[in-house]
């Protein structure tokens, strides 16, 4: 039996959600297209209806997954709300659902250009969306860098760890705080400025 066109996208659109939940919970090269198609509620031998190849998939679902992380950053009043978010137990204990880049940083490095190219579009937004939560214009885009690189890293190393490891919790802690430290230190030292003009 044929299924509409509509009906078609919406079964495309079901597969990529649920495989940009499983590749960052389990990675690219551990999560088989019959896992793919089976968590999203289809046989194996409908994939290629839908898509070229696994990496063409990849491509799409940590698109998705990026995509989803904006819409969260979005939503954030402040950076200080954004990074406790980002680096909370419960993002920690959830790869699939939060950021890509945390997740599935060290299997991009080993994919396809095109797939890291869809990385770096992502990570590309994320420092962009937090240069527009910092105040110091000028440095804006330095600042948002090394914070991106220090809680995409503090989350990676959190994760490696048990769960119960006490220096994955001082991980998150630590940048948590630095990237609040820091943030209020820039915005005592505009204020000087202004001041002093």
């Amino acid at each position: 039996m044929r299924i509409s066109k509509e009906q078609a996208l919406k079964n495309r659109q079901k597969v990529v959600a649920r495989a940009s939940r499983l590749f960052r919970e389990q990675g690219f090269d551990r999560t088989s297209v019959n896992d793919l198609m089976k968590a999203a509620g289809f046989t194996h031998g409908g994939f290629y209806n839908h898509f070229a190849s696994k990496d063409d998939l990849a491509r799409e679902a940590l698109d998705h997954a990026f995509r989803q992380l904006d819409g969260v950053r979005e939503q954030m009043p402040n950076l200080d709300e954004f990074v406790a978010s980002y680096l909370s137990e419960d993002a920690r204990d959830a790869p699939g659902s939060t950021c890509p880049a945390a997740a599935l940083a060290g299997e991009v490095a080993r994919q396809p250009d095109a797939v890291k190219a869809i990385f770096a579009d992502g990570l590309e937004r994320m420092i962009s969306s937090i240069v527009k939560l910092l105040p110091d214009k000028e440095s804006a885009r330095g600042d948002a860098t090394d914070i991106a690189c220090r809680i995409v890293g503090a989350l990676t190393l959190a994760r490696a760890m048990p769960r119960s490891s006490e220096l994955g919790r001082e991980l998150l802690e630590t940048a948590t705080e630095r990237c609040r430290n820091e943030r209020s230190a820039a915005m005592k030292s505009r204020s000087k400025r202004r001041t002093s003009k």
